[in-house]
C-alpha cells in the first residue's frame, strides 16, 4: 500500500497574541490529492492557522512544510505560487463581467489568459462571463472567487468556510465543485469549516481543531468509527461545541 506524501505538514506550529491562545503546538497533516476537512466551532483557530500556513501571520512556534519544503523566508513566495486559497472575501469590480475580473488577475499572478475558459468551465459560470459581476448572485460571487483562485492551476487549494451565507442550492453547488477538485484539477483542498455535517460530505480527511489544539486528525472513516452518529462524536471531542 502506498503512502501518501503529507503536501502541507506542521510541527509544533503555535500562535499567542498577548496571553491568549490562538494556536497550540499544531501538528497538521494533509495528504496528497485528498479533500482535508479542518474542523471545528467558530473562534478554534481554524482561520489563524491557514493564515500560518498562508504566510499572512508570523507563528510564535514551530514550523510549516509544503510540498515536502520547509517554508522559509526566501523560499516562501516561490512555495506559495503553487498555492490558491480564498480566506477573505476577494474583492470585485462589480462594473467588470466575470471574464474581465479574472483577466485582471491572471496579469497580476502572470499567468496565461487563456486558462480563463477552461477555469470558467470548472467553477460554471461559462454560461455567466459576459455579465457584469453586480448582477451575480452571492453563490456566483464565490464561484468566481474559486475561479481567482484557480488561476495558475496550483497543486494545493485553501478554502476557509467557502459556504458561509450561501443559499441551500449555493451550498450544494459549491460542494460539488470542490468534490471534483482533486480529479478534474488534480489538486489537494484543505477546507475549513464549523458545519460536521459540510465536511462529512466533501472530506476524504478531518482535523478537529478546538482552543487551538488538536484534538482528533485521521482519515473520515475512522471518525465514524468512533461513534454510531458524527455529531456526538463532534460534541463529545469538542465539549459539546455547537455544529449544525
Amino acid at each position: 500500500m502506498n503512502v501518501k506524501q503529507n503536501i502541507v505538514e506542521t510541527f509544533h506550529l503555535s500562535k499567542y497574541h498577548g496571553s491568549k491562545v490562538r494556536v497550540k503546538d499544531l501538528h497538521l497533516k494533509v495528504p496528497d490529492g485528498c479533500i482535508y476537512g479542518f474542523l471545528g466551532p467558530n473562534g478554534a483557530g481554524k482561520t489563524t492557522t491557514l493564515k500560518l500556513i498562508l504566510g499572512l501571520l508570523k507563528s510564535s512556534d514551530g514550523k510549516i512544510q509544503l510540498f515536502g519544503q520547509n517554508v522559509t523566508a526566501a523560499n516562501r513566495l516561490s512555495l506559495l505560487k503553487h498555492t490558491g486559497s480564498l480566506i477573505e472575501n476577494p474583492s470585485y469590480y462589480g462594473h467588470l463581467t466575470g471574464a474581465e475580473n479574472l483577466e485582471i488577475i491572471a496579469r497580476l499572478k502572470g499567468v496565461s489568459v487563456k486558462e480563463i475558459p477552461d477555469i470558467l468551465q470548472t467553477v460554471r459560470l461559462y454560461e455567466q462571463k459576459d455579465k457584469k459581476v453586480n448582477h451575480y448572485s452571492l453563490g456566483m460571487k464565490q464561484r468566481l472567487s474559486i475561479a481567482m483562485a484557480l488561476l495558475g492551476n496550483p497543486q494545493l487549494l485553501i478554502l476557509d468556510e467557502p459556504t458561509n451565507g450561501l443559499d441551500p442550492a449555493g451550498i450544494q453547488e459549491m460542494r460539488e465543485l470542490i468534490k471534483s477538485l482533486p480529479a478534474t484539477r488534480n489538486m489537494t483542498v484543505l477546507i475549513s469549516s464549523h458545519l460536521l455535517t459540510e465536511i462529512e460530505q466533501i472530506a476524504d480527511y478531518c482535523g478537529i481543531i478546538n482552543h487551538g489544539e488538536m484534538i482528533f486528525q485521521g482519515a473520515l472513516a475512522d471518525l465514524e468509527l468512533q461513534g454510531d452518529n458524527l455529531e456526538e462524536v463532534f460534541l463529545t471531542l469538542t465539549g459539546g461545541a455547537e455544529s449544525l
